[in-house]
């Protein structure tokens, strides 16, 4: 009687922090390592560009979309994705450069719904400040601007992959909870926890 193997599991497992790229304030997965990653884990797998009117695009009043479906041992998962500029922000009337990026980051995020990488995007479907707030909220200057409930999560899940307590954490940084821990600290609360995760 052969094992059976928990594939989502197995992608969740494996550590992409080395491969995580920034831009703009956002964290993404370089597409040929989740593309490896995902092929040594199932060399079976496979993935397909939704047609739309035999366009790899959909056009429509609120923006451009793209589909990626992705397969691993027979579960087809898909993911759609507006097409955007290098600030997150729609793009009307994008070029095949952009549709491309877009099609790619869309890859990435429907083999992360296999599990590989998925961590990264915890809290992005959360609401975002609007007006003023959002643009302070986003300035890297912001010196009174907190974790948002999605930062919160990605901090909480990367003490639990490096096997320290949410309490050691906020005591290092001097406050009560990770909702009191400043938007400024961030990057260090993230190098850190991924440091200690690798070597553990």
């Amino acid at each position: 009687m052969t094992e059976s193997i928990n594939h989502f599991a197995r992608l969740a497992a494996i550590n992409v922090s080395e491969h995580i790229e920034r831009k703009g304030g956002f964290a993404y997965l370089s597409w040929p390592y989740a593309v490896s990653q995902l092929r040594n884990a199932d060399p079976t797998a496979t993935w397909e560009v939704r047609r739309f009117n035999d366009l790899p695009y959909l056009a429509t009043e609120a923006g451009v979309f793209v589909e990626v479906a992705v397969t691993v041992q027979g579960l087809t998962l898909s993911q759609i994705h507006p097409v955007l500029d290098g600030r997150n922000r729609p793009i009307l009337a994008p070029t095949a450069f952009d549709i491309n990026t877009s099609l790619q980051r869309c890859l990435v995020k429907a083999i992360a719904l296999h599990g590989l990488g998925l961590y990264i995007y915890a809290g992005e479907d959360l609401p975002q400040p609007s007006g003023e707030a959002a643009n302070d909220a986003a300035s890297p200057n912001a010196t009174d601007a907190t974790l948002s409930r999605g930062q919160q999560a990605q901090v909480h899940k990367l003490a639990m992959q490096a096997g320290i307590s949410l309490e050691r954490v906020c005591r290092y940084f001097g406050v009560d909870s990770l909702a009191q821990l400043a938007v400024a600290d961030l990057p260090r609360v993230i190098r850190s926890l991924e440091n200690r995760r690798a070597a553990a």
